[in-house]
């Protein structure tokens, strides 16, 4: 209790106030002599007053912030309450049906619209309706329009089970030709909203509009029909016939009164002329079994013939929904077409083999030509070196008798032209002997060392005169060549090239490339230009005359084209004008192969091609080059198909409907495609990439390094018949 009444007047409370402090005084004053328990009690009900005062104060704080918080909640009630009407006036004012069910399938509120189509349940629509109810009411209304096949408790059970959807959408039919799209979407507090909304003016749109389209299109599948050359019937899946066009009864020569709507295909079958005869292994019987098939028939073709000589194509295809397609083509013209060509190819294989033959013949009286031709200029070089030598020995005589005179310097000349002769003779007699078939070679393990050192002391001579620089790197790789012809060949080079530089140097290297060793004869000579690089080969060619006048008969690198060639050397060149030129011989090192190889094999007919039946497609744009390569792989037994360019060759191909054994293709074909762009192009429709050979004059090493890499053979022009047969012979080795 307090000491001091609040409700006392000031006054009262001052003087109470004061009395206290004179009693605490006189304590203070006599506190020895006066009862300590009377103070005692006074501190306590001074405590006790303070902790009464505390207490009062925070009641009254909390009384304030009560009060505050009904004044908030009062407000926020009225705010509630104004959300509600809002909310309310808002789904009162959508134009569509509107309701919410809470999570536990019952509903909350919906406005005035919904279900208003279902005039009975608007009683019935109120807060707690489980929505199991609502779609049970739903399903009962006489105004909802059900399909005949459906109750309405499937129509409520379906409706029951799409609600486990978190999405739903569909159209209900309602009476008197209206539609009713109900939509339904889960809230994120598990509720569900359904909207209703009256689409019944979209519905009669777009039936209207596809009504339209099907008229039109009905239109447009007729016209189409009318306008084929087949004649075409569309059934149904009951096998009646919806649709078809008027060449389907010229072709069937049916009556036009057996083609009508609803007609069975059955029916029309059985109505098929008798002279009407099925082949390709079927009959009426299984055309009408694959007809009654169903959904799973696979497509059928087939022909028929009618009459004495008219073919038809028949085909037949399923459609999605069960119905069939029937097109009838008539294909005699192609047919009898197809019976002349082949009776024309027969004519002409039978052309072929007799022209084969001549050709053949032809060849035999060549090859015995060139082989007399050969014994003949043999034997007259040997016949004209002996006189010769003669004639050489008596112009040496003379001159000796008159030396230092005019007639001295007449007779030094004469024997430089006995000289020459005898030299052109002596190449004639080499070329000869390269060109016939009775040449051996002794093949042997040949060390470059040994050819290469007494060259060097031979030609340096030469090289000196001229003031060139010659130098020659020497090489211990040992090789499998013929010692003799291999010496000719680097000798012919080397003098070629010191007989046409003018100033600079000559070098002769060996490089190792893979199984092979490449001599390289390098000069700084004029260079050949390109055009010019395949008649160099020829015999008494010299395309430098300035250079070569009072030396050089034009037969050196004739002897060296046809001695690589024999020996299976291949020879390359790389040139250009103005900086020189390099010749190039690969040359087999030892070891590498088996065995020996006999240059022989190579010989000028091969002997196995005749029988192995090779198709050799070849392209090349040069009409006369390619008519010459045709009429000699023909007589080796190759069957060949020509063609111009690479787009003629695909377009043959692709007609032709055939994969052949072997390419040769011309490396510059205008201005399409290259050569190893279509070998590649073919290869691709291949199960396997086929043989392929280049054929090219151009003798860059970019070009063969591209044909290395696709695993390409490359063929120089002039083309050299051996090689082209020891080619085609490995090809034929190869098809099993």
């Amino acid at each position: 209790m307090s000491l001091v009444n609040p409700a006392d007047s000031l006054e009262r409370q001052n003087e109470k106030l004061l009395q206290i402090a004179q009693s605490l005084m006189n304590r203070v004053e006599y506190g020895a002599e006066q009862n300590g328990a009377a103070y005692a009690q006074f501190e306590r009900a001074a405590l006790l007053e303070k902790r009464v005062r505390e207490r009062t104060l925070e009641l009254e704080r909390t009384l304030n912030l009560l009060h505050d918080s009904n004044a908030q909640l009062s407000e926020a009630n009225a705010q509630t309450e104004a959300a509600r009407q809002n909310l309310a006036d808002a789904i009162e004012a959508v134009s569509e049906g509107f309701a919410l069910f809470d999570s536990g399938d019952t509903l909350v509120m919906c406005n005035s619209r919904f279900c208003r189509d279902f005039h009975e349940m608007q009683k019935n629509l109120k807060p707690g309706l489980p929505f199991s109810e609502y779609v049970r009411q739903v399903s009962r209304s006489p105004f909802l329009l059900l399909p005949s096949e459906e109750t309405p408790d499937n129509w409520a059970a379906r409706r029951i089970r799409r609600h486990q959807d978190r999405h739903v959408m569909f159209n209900v039919q309602l009476r008197l030709g209206r539609w009713l799209q109900v939509s339904e979407h889960r809230t994120s507090t598990e509720g569900t909203v359904i909207l209703q909304t009256d689409v019944t003016d979209l519905i009669r749109i777009e039936r209207a509009e596809r009504d339209r389209l099907r008229d039109k299109q009905a239109v447009m599948v007729r016209a189409t029909l009318d306008h084929l050359n087949q004649g075409v019937g569309i059934f149904d899946e009951l096998g009646q016939l919806v649709g078809w066009n008027g060449k389907l009864g010229a072709l069937l020569a049916m009556d036009a009164r057996r083609l009508q709507i609803g007609a069975s295909f059955s029916g029309l079958i059985d109505r098929l002329a008798q002279d009407v005869r099925f082949a390709q292994g079927i009959d009426r019987e299984g055309f009408l079994q694959w007809a009654l098939t169903g959904n799973h028939r696979a497509p059928i073709s087939f022909e028929v013939v009618q009459g004495e000589r008219t073919v038809l194509q028949v085909f037949g295809r399923g459609m999605p929904d069960g119905g069939f397609v029937i097109s009838v083509t008539d294909v005699t013209a192609e047919r009898e077409a197809a019976r002349r060509l082949f009776e024309m190819n027969e004519v002409l294989e039978q052309r072929v083999m007799e022209r084969t033959l001549e050709l053949e013949d032809a060849l035999s009286a060549a090859e015995r030509a060139n082989a007399s031709k050969s014994r003949f200029v043999a034997a007259a070089s040997h016949d004209l070196l002996q006189p010769l030598s003669a004639a050489k020995l008596y112009v040496s005589s003379l001159a000796d008798r008159f030396p230092g005179t005019e007639e001295h310097r007449v007779l030094e000349k004469a024997e430089s032209a006995l000289t020459s002769a005898a030299q052109i003779i002596d190449a004639l007699l080499d070329i000869s002997k390269l060109d016939g078939d009775g040449l051996h070679f002794d093949i042997r393990a040949v060390k470059l060392t040994e050819i290469l050192q007494p060259l060097r002391d031979e030609m340096s001579v030469l090289a000196e005169r001229k003031g060139l620089e010659m130098r020659i790197v020497d090489s211990h790789l040992i090789v499998d060549s013929d010692a003799t012809y291999l010496r000719r060949v680097v000798q012919n080079l080397l003098a070629n090239a010191i007989r046409y530089t003018e100033t600079g140097k000559v070098l002769v290297g060996v490089r190792r490339n893979g199984g092979s060793a490449r001599i390289e004869v390098w000069d700084t000579g004029p260079g050949i230009a390109e055009d010019d690089q395949n008649a160099i080969f020829e015999e008494f060619r010299r395309l430098d005359t300035k250079a070569s006048r009072n030396e050089g008969l034009g037969l050196g690198l004739a002897i060296v084209e046809r001695a690589c060639a024999r020996l299976g050397h291949p020879l390359g060149l790389w040139s250009e004008v103005g900086r020189g030129s390099c010749f190039m011989v690969n040359v087999p090192i030892a070891g590498f192969q088996s065995g020996p190889r006999d240059p022989r094999r190579s010989a000028p007919r091969p002997v196995h091609l005749g029988h192995a039946g090779l198709i050799a497609l070849l392209v090349e744009n040069d009409a006369a080059l390619r008519r010459a390569l045709s009429i000699m792989l023909e007589s080796w037994g190759v069957n060949v198909i020509e063609a111009e360019d690479a787009d003629s060759a695909i377009a043959l191909l692709d007609d032709l409907q055939l994969s052949p054994d072997v390419l040769l293709l011309d490396y510059q074909l205008g201005s399409g495609p290259t050569g190893l762009a279509l070998s590649q192009k073919i290869n691709e429709s291949q199960l396997a990439p086929l043989p392929c050979a280049i054929i090219s004059a151009d003798k860059s090493p970019q070009l063969r390094q591209d044909c290395k890499v696709v695993g390409v053979e490359l063929l120089a022009k002039p083309l050299d018949r051996h090689k082209l047969a020891q080619f085609l012979e490995g090809v034929a080795q190869q098809i099993p």
